[in-house]
């Protein structure tokens, strides 16, 4: 079976075809800059050189269109007919309370998704754009979504609701949802199979740490809690959101600044973070591992409040599972920064962790072992692999149908 995983944004459209007799994948890219000037498609078979390919995307389904032409193209395809893919897995940022797994695209689930906007205004419409460009070119393919959120929707009552009055749950369902599900759940039912137990024997901790990080407590593989809350900002302080913040700040800084709600949401998504903590200087981790090493104090103030913040998410949720045996490192600054792997485990020997920071040191982007021989808690750097989870749930409910 092969299947093609879409992950639509609201100006982009990344994609990769897998073929699942062996989860090998056949080609993978993405289209950029769609409904603008300047669109390209970055196309990628394994062992080959990247394609460039400028297009006129004015929209999702030009994209979806271009895609399926590369796909097929005699040069630099991988397929001779559209009728090869047999499913499409679309990953769907927000499912709210109504789906706590993945299901086969209908009406209703459409429905829902856009149900959900006001819980996800940026990622829904574009992910029901990409649903709907999709549905147009093959309307004959099934089709299944696999939501962000669904993995988190074991959590307790206890631990997803906020200190509001009721009816801010009963009204408009305001609590804590939680995001980056499918790479928590990957990541922590792989470190089940390395270390060869059943993960219902297992207290595990996932760290998903890159421009957008949450952690989530997984027991007995379950999660029970996790860091993002009713939106993404929640939490962690990232590349460019604040995380977790006094709520008084929000009013106080708006009226200093007369700010309104929407700049007020602007400046805690998209100028907070590590960026504003540097003072400007950078979003991404690498610049600011530079600027560190070259004596930059705010550079080096960043680094240590996201190492912090992590740290102090791990003892909490040590807490809340009476113990931890496994914690893991994943995405794209997990798997890569050693650097802010040690901020956020250094000071945890209470809890039973050592790190083999030779080790540590050494592992960039590969699955390692990075805790030393006689640490009582293991620690994993995990890669993540979103697109093989939506791939997987979606051959077993295309093929249950």
């Amino acid at each position: 079976m092969k299947i093609l995983v879409v992950n639509a944004g609201s100006s982009s459209l990344k994609y990769q075809l897998m073929d699942m007799t062996d989860e090998s994948i056949k080609a993978k890219g993405i289209v950029e800059r769609i409904g603008s000037e300047g669109s390209v498609l970055k196309h990628t078979i394994p062992g080959k050189d990247t394609v460039k390919i400028d297009l006129e995307a004015k929209n999702h389904t030009i994209a979806i269109k271009a895609v399926l032409d590369a796909l097929m193209d005699s040069k630099i395809g991988v397929l001779k007919s559209i009728d090869e893919i047999d499913a499409v897995g679309h990953r769907v940022l927000h499912g709210g309370e109504k789906f706590a797994k993945s299901v086969v695209i209908d009406q209703a689930c459409l429905d829902a998704i856009e149900e959900f906007i006001p819980l996800g205004p940026l990622h829904n419409p574009a992910n029901l754009m990409g649903i709907r460009a999709c549905k147009e070119v093959m309307p004959n393919v099934p089709m299944v979504a696999v939501f962000d959120t669904a993995f988190h929707q074991t959590m307790p009552k206890e631990a997803f609701m906020y200190g509001l009055p009721y009816d801010a749950y009963r009204k408009y369902r305001i609590r804590k949802y939680g995001f980056h599900g499918t790479s928590h759940l990957y990541v922590s039912h792989k470190a089940a199979e390395v270390v060869g137990k059943d993960i219902k024997d297992l207290k595990i901790i996932t760290c998903h740490i890159g421009n957008g990080s949450s952690l989530a407590a997984v027991k007995e593989g379950k999660c029970i809690d996790t860091s993002m809350g009713l939106t993404p900002l929640e939490g962690l302080v990232m590349g460019t959101r604040c995380g977790d913040i006094d709520p008084a700040i929000i009013p106080f800084i708006m009226k200093k600044e007369g700010l309104t709600p929407d700049e007020m949401d602007t400046y805690m998504n998209k100028k907070s973070g590590v960026l504003g903590l540097s003072d400007g200087l950078s979003s991404d981790f690498r610049d600011l591992g530079i600027a560190n090493e070259q004596g930059n104090e705010f550079a080096a103030l960043a680094l240590k409040v996201v190492g912090y913040r992590i740290k102090k998410y791990i003892g909490a949720y040590a807490a809340a599972m009476n113990g931890v045996d496994v914690i893991v490192f994943t995405a794209g600054v997990g798997e890569n920064d050693a650097y802010t792997r040690s901020l956020a485990l250094e000071g945890l020997e209470y809890l039973g962790v050592k790190i083999d920071q030779e080790v540590n040191n050494k592992t960039h982007g590969k699955l390692a072992k990075i805790s030393a021989e006689d640490s009582k808690v293991l620690v994993y750097v995990i890669p993540t692999n979103e697109e093989l989870v939506i791939a997987r749930d979606t051959q077993r409910l295309v093929t249950a149908q």
